[in-house]
């Protein structure tokens, strides 16, 4: 597995829905990608459920490298250059990823987490499988999923949850405008 996310920061006066329109005309061209656990059409607009600017981000869970690497040498990729410029992307290698009961995202957390050199690293994968485990038995989850930033030493948690904005939720809140989702299944089995 692989995840991935890059982000477009937008000026504060930017035309939202503008985005809007576009992840409901693109997202659907991706409910079919082989190879995709999940890709999130997400925004975090200024001024809203705590987010201070305008963010336009895809948060994507691949099955394989080889997947990802296709995507990024692709005509879709090329859409993303000409319509935002080159971003910068973050990759992780995920330590594990379940899927909850819930079939429509609202919303997207995504918490960063730092740990110390002397860390166990087994145990710290057991609790984070315990933790996503405890996430995936709730009515309101889609999926979650832990993924290691081996560059910076940290974790990268995602809950992907159907309820509505919870402002005591932990990370920051991404407003899901598309999920496609065409593997996700797989981890519900």
């Amino acid at each position: 597995m692989l995840s991935k996310q890059y982000s477009h920061r937008l000026p504060v006066d930017y035309d939202v829905s503008a985005i809007r329109r576009r992840a409901a005309a693109r997202g659907p061209m991706w409910d079919n990608t082989p190879g995709l656990y999940f890709k999130s059409f997400s925004l975090r607009e200024a001024g809203k459920n705590g987010a201070p600017t305008n963010v336009y981000s895809s948060i994507y869970l691949w099955k394989d490298a080889k997947a990802a690497a296709a995507f990024l040498t692709s005509d879709r990729f090329e859409a993303v250059l000409a319509a935002f410029g080159r971003p910068d992307i973050e990759l992780w290698l995920p330590l594990d990823a379940q899927a909850g009961p819930a079939r429509q995202a609202r919303w997207i957390y995504r918490e960063d987490l730092p740990f110390g050199d002397t860390t166990d690293m087994t145990a710290l994968r057991e609790a984070e499988h315990e933790c996503n485990h405890a996430l995936a038995q709730r009515a309101d989850t889609v999926a979650a999923a832990t993924a290691l930033d081996p560059a910076g030493w940290k974790l990268v948690r995602f809950h992907i949850t159907s309820s509505r904005y919870d402002a005591e939720h932990p990370g920051d809140a991404y407003e899901v405008l598309h999920l496609a989702q065409p593997l996700l299944e797989e981890l519900r089995e």
